[in-house]
């Protein structure tokens, strides 16, 4: 009777049994895929090894002296605790004020999709003293003292100006240029294919987001003008030693993102994944033409995609892959590389051309106009910052946001057709108080995802936070988690189908099976 009922109620081309089987032979391949792969060794820059003060490292929140150099005894309990992994030694390192690290033990956290996060590793990012570091230094000054220019305006500006001839002359500098130069329509871009054309801000940022019954205008609470903190070096200090701060000024008036400040603001309020799904959403309302090919209900004349291959799937990937680009990145930040943030370095600055201490700074940045320009204006070398609180407190390399970015755009990209052209482009006015249409150039989902991914990445440069280097290794280690997990679900669908297509961020197109 048993037999019969089953016969007669389960249906399927597999057996129970059969089933059973099958979906153990798919976790355990894929398991097994990922044992196999290649184990590379992680590599840092030396820094932490070359400089016995830890001058070159991420130390926020612990216990510092009044140069800003962190309290050894401190360091060593923190370096141990990570060591170690063990809850007792991080319960037990020294912090210098009320401020909590930022959730390190999740470098250890373990998952069941995609590679392992303690697999995949990153270029060496600059060493203190090199020209390299002085580019992005000088970079990062430079979005500080333009972040109330409005990106229509860059090419009028005389500061923007100023600055895209400062960073074309320095030696090692490696952001986007023109023929050799940086120019203003390639100053503080990102350098991802679809980076260079048309506005600075992509249009998953600025277009309507259809949100179930609703939709959601694009216009973001922002700081005032002229807004800067830790410009003095008792706050600064304040800050490093886990201190608490003051809260931000905002503007009474929403609005579209206009430039480096509202960009900032947007990067500080996100929350992890909002950017991803904000253009998952927006892709999703452009209908059949911005499917990608590749999608197997193409040319169903009788089915369409929805758990499988519709927006239940796609939305449910852009979420799952961001919290494995942070984990990917955790490991990185705090078990390998430790590196400073840019506020730790304007308090190297600072101190140096003081006269305090010395440090072993490339000339090239002591001797920029923009670390002057910053000193007449603010009476420091430090560098202003757009967050009352400063940077989080866990290290910088690589970008958190630009991991959750890159990963985010990748699925996106595997998903719709990367050629089609954004419908009725738009570019906010110079008070971003509203949209006005963009026509000067087609503009084609795989540019404007990438774009987007760049904005959120080198935003939080624009703010003060992170380096350049953060923000283009992030989105690359972003989009590797983000292919890894792709790779172990296209084992798993019953349709028909020959892979994931996509553009990666260096211009090469794959196939995922």
């Amino acid at each position: 009777m048993r037999k019969h009922c089953e016969k007669k109620c389960y249906l399927g081309p597999l057996s129970a049994k059969e089933r059973n089987e099958k979906a153990f032979t798919i976790r355990y391949e894929a398991a097994e895929d990922q044992r196999n792969a290649h184990l590379s060794r992680p590599v840092c820059n030396g820094d932490e090894w070359l400089y016995p003060k830890k001058i070159a490292n991420f130390s926020k929140g612990l216990p510092h002296n009044s140069l800003g150099e962190v309290d050894m005894n401190s360091y060593n309990r923190y370096i141990k605790a990570l060591n170690s992994g063990k809850v007792s030694d991080f319960n037990s390192i020294p912090m210098g004020g009320p401020v909590k690290l930022s959730n390190p033990q999740a470098a250890y956290a373990l998952d069941l999709i995609g590679s392992d996060s303690h697999k995949m590793n990153l270029a060496v990012p600059p060493t203190f003293s090199s020209a390299w570091q002085a580019g992005e230094m000088a970079e990062v000054y430079w979005q500080a003292l333009t972040r109330d220019v409005s990106f229509s305006e860059y090419s009028r500006n005389p500061l923007t100006k100023a600055a895209a001839a400062e960073l074309s002359r320095l030696s090692d500098f490696r952001g986007p240029k023109s023929n050799g130069e940086v120019t203003t329509e390639t100053l503080f871009r990102g350098n991802t294919p679809g980076d260079l054309a048309g506005p600075y801000i992509s249009q998953f940022l600025w277009k309507d987001i259809p949100f179930g019954a609703k939709t959601i205008t694009q216009q973001y609470r922002t700081t005032l003008p002229d807004s800067y903190h830790l410009t003095s070096y008792d706050a600064w200090l304040n800050i490093q030693n886990g201190g608490s701060s003051e809260a931000p000024k905002y503007d009474l008036k929403s609005r579209y993102i206009r430039n480096g400040r509202d960009l900032s603001a947007y990067v500080h309020q996100d929350f992890s994944y909002q950017g991803p799904l904000s253009a998952c959403l927006i892709l999703l309302s452009f209908g059949k033409e911005a499917i990608a090919q590749t999608n197997p209900y193409m040319n169903s004349a009788t089915e369409g995609g929805f758990v499988t291959f519709g927006a239940a799937h796609i939305l449910d990937l852009v979420a799952k892959v961001t919290r494995a680009a942070l984990e990917a990145a955790w490991c990185q930040k705090f078990l390998i590389h430790r590196r400073l943030r840019p506020e730790e370095f304007g308090g190297r600055v600072h101190n140096h051309l003081t006269g305090e201490t010395c440090y072993p700074f490339h000339k090239e940045l002591l001797e920029s106009q923009v670390v002057q320009q910053t000193f007449k204006q603010f009476g420091t070398y430090l560098l202003p910052m757009a967050y009352p609180e400063g940077c989080p407190t866990h290290p910088a390399y690589p970008a958190g946001h630009a991991c959750l970015a890159g990963a985010g755009a990748t699925v996106l990209k595997a998903f719709f057709n990367e050629n089609f052209h954004i419908p009725n482009p738009v570019e906010a006015n110079s008070d971003g108080l509203s949209l006005i249409p963009y026509g000067d150039t087609p503009l084609t989902i795989g540019g404007e995802l990438n774009k987007l991914a760049s904005n959120i990445a080198l935003g939080r440069d624009t703010a003060g936070v992170h380096w350049r280097s953060d923000g283009i290794e992030g989105l690359k280690l972003g989009e590797t988690v983000a292919i890894e997990i792709l790779k172990d679900y296209s084992k798993t669908y019953n349709e028909r189908f020959c892979g994931f297509t996509l553009t990666k961020f260096d211009g090469t197109t794959i196939t995922i099976k």
